[in-house]
């Protein structure tokens, strides 16, 4: 098989909701990792994907301290950032404060700023398909560490890291998405 050939399945002319319906068979289905859609009306495009799953918001945030450290969180082995989802009436903001404060034991998170939002894909036990969209904030905290673990939800360990350790620690067992807003944040920055 040629080297076009393989980028020609990777890609996808949008036609229908069909197109759709289709792209998410292949990646579920065979070998092919990663597909592109494309097409004129990418609204369009957007709006036709989101109505293949059920749609779960959540917030949470990229906490600095004073050491210009970032907190991150242990769950099923894997470092994570705070975040969770989002309670009826509550805004993004307020979400995103209440998580951190439950998942990491501190108090008197101060917001910054939006950030941006990340996406996720994931099937229930019940088989059915999640988008969780996960709109993430910095945040600043200078006050007394009392942070602790939410054991009942999983987590592990709270902890502080430096740039250095979030690339030779946090990294390699991360999510994709973590990664990407991590950086982001980064740039941000400089």
């Amino acid at each position: 098989m040629s080297k076009h050939s393989e980028n020609l399945e990777k890609e996808l002319k949008y036609e229908s909701f069909t197109t759709l319906e289709i792209a998410l068979d292949l990646l579920e289905n065979t070998s092919v990792k990663e597909l592109n859609v494309f097409g004129e009306n990418i609204e369009e495009i957007w709006n036709e994907f989101q109505k293949l799953f059920r749609i779960i918001e959540a917030a949470g945030g990229l906490v600095n301290n004073p050491a210009g450290e970032l907190l991150f969180i242990k769950r099923l082995g894997k470092w994570d950032l705070p975040k969770g989802k989002m309670e009826k009436g509550e805004s993004r903001e307020e979400s995103a404060v209440r998580e951190i404060e439950e998942e990491t034991g501190l108090k008197d998170v101060e917001l910054v700023q939006f950030i941006n939002t990340t996406y996720h894909i994931y099937i229930e036990r019940n088989g059915e398909k999640i988008l969780k969209c996960t709109h993430w904030f910095e945040m600043n905290f200078n006050g007394e560490d009392t942070s602790k673990p939410q054991i009942e939800e999983g987590i592990t360990e709270v902890a502080w890291k430096n740039t250095a350790q979030i690339e030779d620690e946090v990294f390699p067992s991360t999510f994709q998405n973590i990664k990407l807003i991590v950086k982001e944040f980064w740039s941000s920055k400089n």
